[in-house]
């Protein structure tokens, strides 16, 4: 069986060796790469994302990617986004009271999650969605490694939303078409975030 390529975007954002590793050990072929080229020629690419969706957006306008990945998402070319990197795919995030013009692959906007406590910090569960491919084979009790404080709404019909509750409901994953996408951190959810990975990968 051919090792799927994939190249995890550098964009100075992220746990790139932690999601390195984590894609390897689930089966595919890993380049850690900012060449713009090799993230178009892929079979899959992977954006990582920690910290605040105003830098991690200013990361990518850096290396001039977000054009690279809506051209990829456009063309039906697989990209899974991860935390902050799943932030961002949407129309807008506020955080601090700073707006930000997000990649605008997905309709919606990133705000702060209604909670006591922040950040939330740790394992949950989530309710996949119907017929997601993300979460095929995965009992509906599956636990997941979150790490955030802003989290995602949207209101589009065409995405197919796998929710977590924690003070409020909130986007988990969702998938729309070639991009697919996770609020919580796969490379640090043990066999569920391995599974995750593997799924993703039947779809290159």
């Amino acid at each position: 069986m051919t090792r799927s390529d994939v190249v995890v975007l550098d964009y100075g954002f992220g746990n790139i060796r932690s999601v390195q590793r984590a894609l390897e050990r689930a089966g595919a072929t890993v380049e850690v790469a900012a060449d713009l080229r090799r993230a178009a020629e892929a079979d899959g690419l992977v954006v990582p994302g920690v910290g605040a969706f105003e830098a991690c957006m200013a990361g990518i306008e850096a290396i001039g990617a977000a054009q690279a990945i809506r051209d990829r998402i456009a063309a039906d070319r697989p990209v899974l986004g991860i935390c902050v990197g799943a932030q961002i795919m949407f129309q807008r995030g506020v955080e601090h009271g700073v707006e930000r013009d997000g990649i605008a692959a997905v309709p919606g906007e990133v705000v702060r999650l209604h909670a006591d406590i922040l950040p939330h910090m740790g394992w949950n569960t989530v309710a996949p969605a119907p017929g997601s491919a993300l979460h095929k084979g995965m009992p509906e009790d599956t636990r997941f490694y979150f790490v955030h404080s802003y989290a995602a709404k949207s209101t589009a019909a065409d995405v197919l939303v796998s929710t977590c509750t924690y003070g409020e409901p909130f986007i988990a994953s969702y998938e729309r078409g070639a991009l697919s996408a996770t609020q919580f951190h796969p490379e640090k959810s043990g066999d569920a975030g391995a599974q995750l990975l593997a799924n993703w990968m039947e779809t290159l």
